[in-house]
């Protein structure tokens, strides 16, 4: 890979589609935090930022258990201010590779409800002014989770 020099991993990249398809809330210890950006569905990414990874299996361990503290988080915080009936959590990977894990908020009545929000209906994108007041009170409930787990 250009700029890379041998025997050195690739640099991390997100994926187009995912950063096409969602706004950026926090960068954690390994993942990035993201927002998919349709307002049917509160709905958060993370992407660990370890390159080349489709799978789980292909964290370290460590990885692994940073993965699962960062998941807590986000879904302690996804869940204050979402207040879903059910969190639903997926890695499918089947269009997009990329290593990445979805918490999405369902509430009974929401446009995909009781099935799975893939193929339902076509994506409605926040207005900007609501992505970003809901993206500050996901980051302020984030820091309250994490603040949290370190007493």
């Amino acid at each position: 890979m250009p700029g890379t020099a041998p025997g050195m991993s690739a640099p991390f990249q997100l994926d187009p589609r995912l950063e096409a398809d969602s706004l950026p809330v926090a960068e954690l210890s390994l993942c990035s935090l993201r927002l998919m950006d349709d307002q049917r569905f509160p709905w958060l990414l993370l992407v660990p930022r370890r390159a080349g990874l489709r799978e789980l299996f292909e964290l370290s361990a460590f990885d692994q258990a940073e993965l699962l503290i960062e998941l807590n988080h986000a879904a302690r915080a996804l869940s204050a201010v979402a207040k879903p009936h059910k969190l639903n959590l997926g890695a499918l990977g089947n269009i997009v590779e990329q290593l990445h894990l979805h918490l999405i908020a369902r509430q009974p009545g929401d446009a995909a409800w009781p099935g799975p929000v893939w193929g339902s209906g076509a994506r409605q994108p926040y207005a900007p002014a609501d992505a970003r007041a809901l993206i500050a009170r996901l980051i302020t409930a984030l820091d309250a989770t994490r603040a949290c787990a370190d007493d």
